[in-house]
């Protein structure tokens, strides 16, 4: 199947429509091309400092950060969502944070002035991280901790549960889980046939290298918001296992990678294959995930399959106190800055912490280039959430 059938496309983006539709927290966090455009239009992005030129994550809002489990099992809190990695200037994905942030403390009902103290906690966050203080268990606020020791506890039942609704190794056709045709099933079932797919996924958690790794069910999968309409497959495999010793299981994500909309300051440097630039940026930014992926191709079309672990959860808050909120911007800033960090010198480090520091404004303790930017990011979404919520209720009028 070279490209998608009418009907499932058209479920889709009616399903990403409504899901933008719930919030305007939602709306934000699926509409990372408007982000980039307004941005732009406002005149924001030449006010911005210029970073050191290293991978970002390009849509760095707060789902897309929480636990992750490494290869044996170690969690530890990183970006969770590397689609829209590319090589860029850092600020963006501070930006981006800020801007989730923000929405979210709206929803909580939180008054503006804790927005304005998350933004200040967010540059303490991430100058800490800057600095190279390895001790992000001290800022950790209660809402993380609280996840970060759900997911130490999870196994594989758990995730059986939540994903396949048992423990029997079969994906349930139905509303998440959708039944492949036949072009699908057939490239799926030559994929993991392949050596190199098979090395990665035996590779992981202590198994044997020479234990089999069987497809035992496979589907298209109905995830995510921002993906919706690209192509995305769940695999279950069965592997080793004997007559005296039952078969482990493992689930596959295997999503479509398409062209980034985030823009990159140095696209030469990144792999043209938009599979391998996502692997890149997921080892540099998030290794746990990183050593986790493959870059590969399904149907002619490029993508990067991973394992699903049990420990790998994403950051749900629905409502924050005034708090938790600031508490969560400091830790998260700082998760992110780990993360750029760890691709720069104590130079370089010291040269960008200077950089994004700077205020032109003595009333508020934060860099006027992110505080402006987020103010008028806010104000563009909320009004593009409106009238997509109108546009979207017109359509089920129709």
């Amino acid at each position: 199947m070279n490209r998608m059938s009418d009907n499932r496309l058209r479920e889709l983006e009616q399903s990403r429509a409504l899901k933008m539709a719930r919030s305007t927290h939602a709306y934000v966090r699926g509409n990372t091309a408007k982000f980039y455009d307004w941005l732009a239009e406002a005149g924001l992005a030449r006010h911005l400092p210029e970073g050191p030129a290293i991978w970002i994550c390009g849509d760095c809002h707060l789902g897309n950060l929480g636990p992750v489990g490494n290869a044996g099992g170690k969690v530890d809190i990183q970006i969770r969502d590397l689609d829209q990695s590319v090589i860029g200037n850092p600020a963006h994905d501070l930006i981006r944070l800020g801007l989730s942030l923000a929405t979210a403390a709206r929803g909580s009902d939180l008054p503006g002035v804790t927005t304005a103290r998350m933004i200040e906690e967010m540059v303490e966050g991430y100058s800490h991280a800057m600095a190279d203080r390895d001790d992000d268990r001290a800022l950790e606020p209660n809402v993380v901790r609280a996840v970060r020791r759900r997911a130490l506890g999870r196994r594989w039942r758990h995730l059986a549960d939540e994903r396949l609704d048992d423990v029997e190794p079969r994906l349930p056709l139905g509303k998440k889980f959708w039944k492949l045709d036949d072009d699908e099933q057939s490239a799926l079932e030559a994929l993991f046939e392949s050596s190199a797919v098979t090395a990665m996924i035996l590779s992981l958690s202590g198994r044997d290298a020479d234990d089999r790794a069987r497809l035992v069910d496979a589907a298209y999968w109905k995830k995510g918001c921002s993906s919706l309409g690209n192509l995305r497959y769940a695999a279950l495999l069965a592997i080793g296992g004997t007559k005296k010793s039952p078969a482990e299981y493992a689930l596959i994500d295997l999503k479509e990678a398409v062209a980034a909309i985030a823009p990159s300051s140095d696209a030469k440097a990144m792999p043209s294959d938009h599979a391998a630039r996502v692997v890149a940026g997921a080892q540099a930014l998030a290794p746990n995930l990183g050593e986790r992926m493959l870059a590969t191709q399904v149907l002619d079309r490029p993508m990067v399959l991973r394992e699903l672990m049990p420990q790998d959860l994403k950051l749900e808050i629905d409502q924050f106190s005034s708090g938790e909120a600031t508490r969560a911007a400091r830790y998260l800033a700082y998760i992110v800055g780990v993360a750029h960090a760890r691709q720069m010198d104590r130079s370089d480090r010291a040269h960008w912490s200077k950089a994004i520091a700077q205020r032109s404004s003595a009333e508020i303790d934060a860099p006027t280039w992110l505080w402006d930017s987020v103010v008028h990011l806010t104000a563009s979404h909320e009004a593009g959430y409106l009238e997509h919520c109108r546009r979207y209720a017109l359509a089920q009028a129709a």
